[in-house]
C-alpha cells in the first residue's frame, strides 16, 4: 500500500494502467463501466449504479458479491465516471490510524473542492466500533463510502452503517459472462490450447469467479502447450476436478437446473441420474451440497423440517469422509429431498415479508411489547400492559404485535402436506382463539 496516504489529495485520480508484466486479470481490467461483465442489472442505464452515474452523484453503497465478480473494479470506475478522487484501503491490512489518515486527506480534498470516494475492501472485517468510525464522515459528506464484502451485510455490518448505505448485490458470473472474459483473454494472448469441450469445462470450474478463470487461463498460456487439451487432460494439468460435458454439450447450469426440478417433481430416480452426471463429470461435491441445502428450505421447508437437517448432516459427513467414500452421504440427502413432501410456503413467505418490510421499515412496534431497561423508557410507556403468554390460559394472550397503523398481514400459508398440515392446524387454532379473546367487534 505504498503512497496510499501521501500528501497529494489528487494522487489517486490517475486511471488504472497495468504493467506489461502484470497478471492477465489486471491487464484485462475494464477501463469503463460499460466494459464490466455480468453486472448489467447494476451498471446498465436502468440499474442503480447506471442511474447514479447519469445523475453525476453517488450515494454511499455496499457492494456485496462473491469473489471475482468485479467489486473493486466497479468502485474504481465509479470514481472515474463522476470525477471523484479515489482512495482505497483494505480492512485486512488497515487499522484506525489508516482510517484517520484517509479521512484527513478527504477533508483536505473537500476544502479544495474535490469529492472523495473511499473504497473499503473486505469492509466486514472491521469490527463494530471501527464501522461506527465511518458514520460522521459519511453523514457530513467528507467521503462517499463504497464498501466491498463477500459476507451477508445484514450480519457482517452494523445497522447504523447499513442505514446510510445502499446494498447492491453483484451476481456470480454465469457461463456467458465467463466466456466473454476468455474471449478478451484470447484477443490479447491468442487462442487457448483447449478443445471446445475443455474450454467449457474450464469455465465451469471457475464457479462464477472471473479472476480465478483468468488465472487458470494464464497458467495455460505460460505452459506453452502445443496440442489442445481435452477435458480429462485439462483436469490432470490443472490438478483440479473440472466438469466434463458430453457430446450434447449439456452444461453445468443445465444439469443443476435438471437436478433441482427433478427433486421438486419428487422423482428420486431422475434426481439421482442428474446428480451422478455432475459428480462423475468432476463437479465439486460441495457445490452440489450447497444446492441441496437451498432446496431443502425453498421447496420443502416445514413440510418436512428434517430435510434441512439431513442436508447439513450430509455436508458434515462428506467433509469428514471426503471423496469417494463421502459421496454416498450426498446420495442419501438427494433421495431424502426427492421423497419428502414439498412446500414452497416458507419461500413465498420470505419474498412477501421482505417486500412488506422494505415498504414499512420505519414503523415502530407497539409500545407494550418493547422492553424498558431504563426508567425513562418505562415512564413513557415501554412494556406497559404487556401480557405474558405463559401466565395465561392455554399459554396464549392473543395480543396484537403489529405496528400501529399497519393491518395484520398473512405471509406464511402452510400447505396440506407433510408436517405443515400440523402447522396449519396450530395456526388455525391460534387464529380462532385470538378472535375469541378479542371479541367480534374489537380492533386488531
Amino acid at each position: 500500500m505504498t503512497d496510499l496516504f501521501g500528501d497529494d489529495p489528487s494522487q489517486h485520480n490517475t486511471p488504472h494502467t497495468a504493467r506489461e508484466d502484470a497478471p492477465l486479470a489486471d491487464r484485462l481490467r475494464p477501463q469503463m463501466l460499460s466494459e464490466v461483465i455480468g453486472q448489467q442489472h447494476l451498471t446498465g442505464p436502468e440499474g442503480a449504479i447506471g442511474r447514479m452515474v447519469a445523475a453525476g452523484r453517488l450515494s454511499s453503497m455496499i457492494l456485496w458479491g462473491p469473489p471475482g465478480t468485479g467489486k473493486t473494479t466497479t468502485a474504481r470506475l465509479l470514481a472515474d465516471a463522476v470525477g471523484m478522487r479515489f482512495e482505497a484501503i483494505s480492512a485486512v491490512f488497515s487499522g484506525v490510524a489508516d482510517l484517520k489518515k484517509a479521512f484527513a486527506l478527504a477533508d483536505k480534498a473537500a476544502a479544495a473542492g474535490q469529492r472523495t470516494l473511499l473504497f473499503v475492501d473486505e469492509i466486514h472485517r472491521f469490527n463494530r466500533a471501527q464501522q461506527d468510525g465511518f458514520l460522521p464522515f459519511v453523514e457530513r459528506g467528507t467521503v462517499t463510502l463504497v464498501g466491498a464484502t463477500t459476507e451477508n451485510p445484514s450480519f457482517a455490518l452494523n445497522a447504523a452503517l447499513l442505514s446510510r448505505a445502499q446494498v447492491l448485490i453483484l451476481q456470480r458470473l454465469d457461463h456467458d459472462a465467463l466466456g466473454t472474459l476468455l474471449d478478451r483473454a484470447e484477443t490479447l494472448e491468442g487462442p487457448l490450447p483447449l478443445t471446445a469441450d475443455a474450454r467449457d469445462a474450464l469455465i465451469a470450474s471457475a464457479d462464477g469467479d472471473g479472476r480465478f478463470l483468468l488465472n487458470q487461463a494464464e497458467t495455460l498460456y505460460a505452459a506453452k502447450i502445443e496440442a489442445p487439451l481435452d477435458p480429462a487432460a485439462l483436469g490432470t494439468f490443472l490438478q483440479r476436478r473440472v466438469a466434463v460435458y458430453d457430446k450434447d454439450r449439456d452444461g453445468h447450469y443445465n444439469l443443476i437446473s435438471a437436478l433441482h426440478k427433478s427433486l421438486r417433481g419428487s422423482d428420486p430416480q431422475a434426481a439421482l441420474y442428474y446428480m451422478a452426471r455432475m459428480l462423475t463429470a468432476g463437479e465439486e461435491p460441495l457445490y452440489v451440497l450447497r444446492r441441496l441445502v437451498r432446496f431443502a428450505s425453498e421447496d420443502i421447508g416445514l413440510a418436512d423440517p428434517q430435510a434441512l437437517t439431513q442436508c447439513l448432516a450430509a455436508k458434515q459427513a462428506y467433509e469428514f469422509l471426503g471423496s469417494p467414500e463421502g459421496e454416498v452421504t450426498i446420495v442419501q440427502a438427494c433421495l431424502y429431498l426427492a421423497t419428502a413432501p414439498k412446500s414452497n410456503a416458507a419461500y413465498v413467505a420470505q419474498k412477501a415479508s421482505f417486500k412488506n418490510a422494505k415498504e414499512t421499515g420505519s414503523l415502530s412496534p407497539p409500545q407494550n411489547i418493547l422492553n424498558a431497561p431504563t426508567k425513562l423508557m418505562k415512564d413513557i410507556g415501554y412494556g406497559k400492559d404487556y401480557a405474558y403468554d405463559h401466565n395465561l390460559e392455554d399459554g396464549f394472550s392473543g395480543d396484537n404485535y403489529w405496528p400501529e397503523g399497519m393491518e395484520p398481514q398473512t405471509y406464511y400459508e402452510p400447505v396440506e402436506r407433510g408436517f405443515e398440515r400440523k402447522v396449519r392446524e396450530r395456526m388455525e387454532w391460534w387464529d380462532k382463539k385470538r378472535d375469541e379473546l378479542r371479541g367480534p367487534n374489537s380492533a386488531p
